[in-house]
This record gives structure tokens, sequence and C-alpha cells, in this order.
């Protein structure tokens, strides 16, 4: 009997402290979830940094340069302001060029160059080799969201807040993009990875998605092809003291980087997401001009004496593009409304776009 009586015991002696260590573990759940509850509520009222919030988008600017930069003052004046989280910048220029205070007047250019950069000659596949470089660079940071590729010779026409919500207005890349029909570009040795039917030319300025430069970028079997095929063929030497030939096609033919993106994009069915224009103005109208020396197969350089506000003026008041050889007229829109056709405009000497930029023109 005593046994039963002292067996009893224990049981409740274990039952009292099981209720006990049970609304002991109660007591204590509530007091953490009061607490988070006071945490959440104070949280609520204390301002957030900027940094909590999501990130605007960012443009790439990826430029293309012989050396330094020489219009670097005039882009360091389009890029001051606030909003620098907006946009990041990489250079190629040639193997082993540093851009730091002894190269650059600009600090936004300091150590943007890339380390990979290749040796480029114009008119070769090297050229959309260093733009496959560039992107693949760029494509490292996931805030970059637009690439827009920049000459070394190029200026902005407007501000970078007005730039930045053209370009950031359209889910589109602005790719300028014809059908080639001049004889003797297109090689026929493409066929049939590169059909003749999706065989397009346009400016190599583009500016390209996320989306489109991933394409670019991962692209083996377009480019194999490019570099193949695709060639430049030699001037004769002194061709610049020599009579422009009748026939132009004699003296070069394919441009790999005036065809590689357009070409590229028809080729993978995504020219229902383009806007087959570029936003880089540059004159091609050579035959007017008399002066001997600039006059080939480049765009017009504009200089000192070509540099006056009229000349800016006319270049922003385009507002139409038209394709001879798709009888096209593209008219130009941003957010659905008419506007402007171009952002930059190209090939200005360093003393042409100082003039413009101490004129308030830029």
């Amino acid at each position: 009997m005593k046994r039963k009586n002292i067996q009893h015991k224990i049981c409740l002696r274990w039952k009292r402290k099981l209720l006990l260590i049970i609304l002991i573990s109660f007591c204590f759940g509530s007091l953490v979830i009061l607490h988070q509850t006071e945490y959440s509520r104070i949280k609520m009222l204390i301002p957030l940094p900027p940094t909590y919030f999501l990130q605007k988008p960012k443009i790439a600017f990826l430029f293309i340069a012989r050396n330094r930069l020489p219009l670097d003052v005039v882009w360091d004046a389009f890029f001051k302001g606030d909003e620098e989280q907006k946009f990041s910048i990489f250079i190629h220029s040639r193997p082993g060029f540093i851009f730091n205070k002894g190269t650059t007047r600009s600090a936004y250019f300091y150590d943007r160059q890339i380390s990979d950069s290749i040796q480029v000659d114009w008119g070769e596949a090297t050229m959309i080799l260093a733009e496959r470089i560039l992107l693949k660079n760029a494509l490292k940071d996931s805030d970059n969201q637009r690439f827009a590729f920049v000459s070394d010779s190029c200026i902005p026409l407007y501000n970078f807040s007005y730039t930045y919500d053209y370009i950031m207005s359209t889910p589109n890349s602005f790719v300028d993009s014809f059908a080639d029909t001049k004889e003797g570009r297109y090689n026929p040795k493409m066929d049939p990875i590169v059909p003749v039917h999706n065989w397009r030319k346009g400016s190599q300025w583009v500016v390209l998605t996320r989306k489109h430069a991933e394409v670019v970028v991962k692209d083996d079997s377009v480019f194999s092809v490019f570099q193949q095929h695709c060639k430049r063929k030699s001037l004769p030497e002194f061709w610049r003291d020599r009579p422009i030939p009748a026939d132009t096609s004699k003296e070069h033919n394919c441009i790999p980087d005036e065809h590689y993106v357009q070409t590229l994009l028809a080729q993978e069915g995504l020219e229902e997401e383009i806007t087959r224009r570029t936003v880089t103005h540059t004159s091609w109208d050579l035959l007017a001009n008399r002066e001997h020396e600039r006059r080939g197969w480049h765009p017009m350089t504009y200089r000192l004496s070509d540099a006056t506000p009229m000349l800016i003026q006319s270049i922003k008041d385009i507002d139409n593009v038209y394709y001879e050889t798709e009888y096209r007229r593209e008219w130009c829109t941003s957010r659905g409304k008419p506007s402007p056709c171009f952002l930059f405009a190209r090939k200005f000497t360093r003393p042409a776009a100082l003039q413009l930029l101490n004129m308030s023109v830029l």
C-alpha cells in the first residue's frame, strides 16, 4: 500500500513539473510574439534607407575608343548630377591603355577600361568581337538593363534625364536594320547558316535590351560565319589620293560591324522586338562635300567651323528616317508620341565638341 502511495506522489509531482514547463513555454512564446509585433510596428515608423528600395535599371554606356576619349569633358557634363545610380560605364580601348588622372579629365572614366580588350582593325571581325567583349563585361551587373554603344567621337544631344527616359520608355532595342541588297556584300558561302533573306545592314551604334545583349554574347554560329566570310576587301595604297571609283563595291565588301547585330537578331526571329532605327546620328551625305580629304567611305567629320547651334538644331529636328531598300519610312516616337529621332551624334572633333559645350548647346 505504501509503495502505491509513493508511486502516486511521484506521478503527481511529474505532472506538476510538466504543467509548469508547459505554462513557462507558453508565456515565453507569447512574450516573443509580442516583442516581434512591437518591433515590426516600430520598424514601420522608422524611415527606410534609400538602398532598401529596388534600384532603378541602369544604362550601360559602352565606349569604343582607339586610345583615350577626346570628348571626355563633354560626357563629364552629361553624366554629372544626382543620377549616378542609373548608369554604368565600360570602355574598350587598345590593350594596356589605362584611364586615370593622366589620360582623362573626367573621374567618371577612371579605371572603366575592360581588362580583356583586343586590338581592333576597322572593317574586320575584331570590331564585333570587341562589342561582344564589352557586352560580356556589362552583363555581369544585373542592374544593367540597356546597353548603348558609343564611339569616341560621339556627343550627347540632350541631358541625361531626357536620354534615360527616352531609352527606357520602350521594351525594344534600338537597332538600325534594313535589307542590304547591294551586290557583293553578302557572301553566298554564308548559306545555309545565314541565308540571304536574313541578311541585314545598319549602324553599329545600337542600344540593346538585356535579352538581346545576352543573345549577342551567347551566339557562336553567326559570329563564326562572319569571322570566316564577312571581310573588308583591301583598299589600294594611297587610296585617299585617288578619285572615288564609280563602283565602290570593288574597293570594299562586307563590313562586319554594320551587319552582325542586325543579321543575328533577324536570324533569331527577334525583329518584332526591335525599333528598327538608330538613336545616333551620322552624316553619310558626302557627295555634296567638295573638300577632297573629307570624302571617302567614312562619315563626315564635324570640325570647329561646323559646330554651330544651327547644326545641332537641324539634327534635333529630324523626326523620320527613310530606308530605300525596303521603301520604309520610320517615323520616330517616344511613349507613343512624335519625337526627335536622335539622342547622340557623331563624328565631332574635340574643338568642335568643346565649342558646342561652351555655347551651352549640348
